[in-house]
């Protein structure tokens, strides 16, 4: 059913009168969420490289342009974020970025690092040490890789983006569905708690949307794993000739993601890419990552929108806006959960081993200095969203 799925013994089948139901669905069909959350976070854009040649993204650089951020310069902007009351640092960069290219091989050859996902390990502990919590998006990872980044992770992401065999990801170098399905797929089994999403506009058709939205759902049914879905709309840039959808297209394709997903996995939308008022009655009930201090340097043309900006966001729509944690509240430890959670939502099943977080992270949730102490306040919401 997907290309390069056989590669990955991919097993899933969408059956077509769900897909057909799928599409039926129509804003109308879907409930509006009944608050929005928003997770305060430093973006730390770990390299500009990529072993990928998508054509809608500006984020990577070619060989010889590209950067590797040094670590004082990963421990300054950390300090910074911790500074500025964040409690996510969301680390991102291309696929494999030192498969490609020779000078980022070579430079974490030369501080001691064997691979990208080793410097990023390095990179998360020093998230903790500063009192923020790491959630990475580092694009295809293994098992192994999973299960090793998770000790230091509270949780992950990666775009599934489409099933489709779109042109925009054609090219010698490529990112293929079955890739990235193996990698949700490889998540849940190491227990990680996720996020991933589709991109809209890149060449996909409706039943291409449908058809990524049910194999989200049914890699969730079998690992209870994602937290998120993310329907992010495709942006003009210097390298793209994709236009915005239309908004209606926003809207049918957000309620159709409400619809096809569990109440317990929330429905995102970025507020600086997309249009979120137009979208509040469709289903969202979260509003992403949204950084106090650092850009969004994979859209650097889109600015965050302020927190203020939120809040009227969510006064629009007459609900509540609260402040979370990178991690969603059912995969916290049970003392941590929030209650309103606990009654309506039942929490995920167990996952091998320590449970959905590490030791290191819990340790984190629950010590005593005043990170461990703004985790809790967020986990908990005894800190308002607005605060600064």
């Amino acid at each position: 059913m997907f290309p390069a799925a056989d590669q990955y013994d991919i097993d899933i089948s969408i059956d077509e009168q769900a897909r057909q139901r799928l599409l039926a669905v129509r804003p109308v069909d879907v409930n509006p969420a009944a608050e929005l959350t928003f997770s305060r976070n430093v973006f730390v854009p770990l390299t500009t490289a990529c072993r990928y040649t998508c054509s809608y993204c500006t984020y990577y650089d070619v060989p010889g342009e590209a950067t590797l951020m040094s670590p004082d310069e990963i421990r300054s902007i950390l300090q910074t974020g911790a500074d500025a009351g964040c409690t996510e640092a969301l680390f991102t960069f291309g696929d494999k970025p030192d498969e490609r290219y020779t000078a980022i091989h070579n430079q974490l050859e030369e501080w001691g690092y064997d691979s990208i996902t080793e410097y990023l390990y390095a990179a998360c502990e020093m998230a903790l040490e500063e009192g923020l919590l790491a959630h990475s998006n580092p694009g295809d990872l293994t098992q192994a890789e999973f299960r090793r980044l998770r000790e230091v992770n509270c949780s992950m992401g990666v775009m599934l983006e489409t099933t489709a065999d779109v042109a925009a990801h054609a090219g010698s170098r490529r990112k293929t569905p079955g890739q990235r399905l193996n990698t949700i797929r490889a998540a849940g089994r190491e227990g990680v708690a996720f996020t991933t999403g589709l991109l809209v506009g890149i060449g996909e058709t409706w039943h291409d949307r449908a058809e990524s939205l049910l194999a989200i759902a049914e890699l969730h049914a079998r690992y209870d794993h994602i937290q998120e879905v993310i329907i992010q709309n495709v942006v003009p840039n210097d390298r793209s000739s994709f236009e915005t959808p239309p908004v209606e297209t926003m809207r049918r394709i957000v309620a159709m993601a409400r619809f096809a997903l569990p109440e317990s996995v929330s429905v995102q939308v970025p507020p600086n890419l997309s249009p979120t008022r137009a979208l509040l009655e469709c289903g969202i009930d979260d509003l992403g990552g949204v950084s106090p201090i650092t850009d969004d340097y994979i859209n650097p043309e889109y600015a965050w929108p302020a927190l203020e900006e939120l809040q009227s966001i969510a006064e629009d729509a007459g609900v509540p806006l609260f402040e979370r944690l990178p991690v969603y509240g059912r995969y916290l430890p049970e003392s941590l959960r929030r209650e309103r959670l606990e009654a309506a939502r039942q929490p995920p099943k167990a996952a091998a081993g320590e449970g959905w977080l590490s030791k290191r992270i819990r340790s984190a949730l629950f010590e005593r200095s005043a990170a461990g102490q703004r985790y809790r306040a967020v986990a908990t919401r005894e800190r308002p969203a607005a605060t600064q």
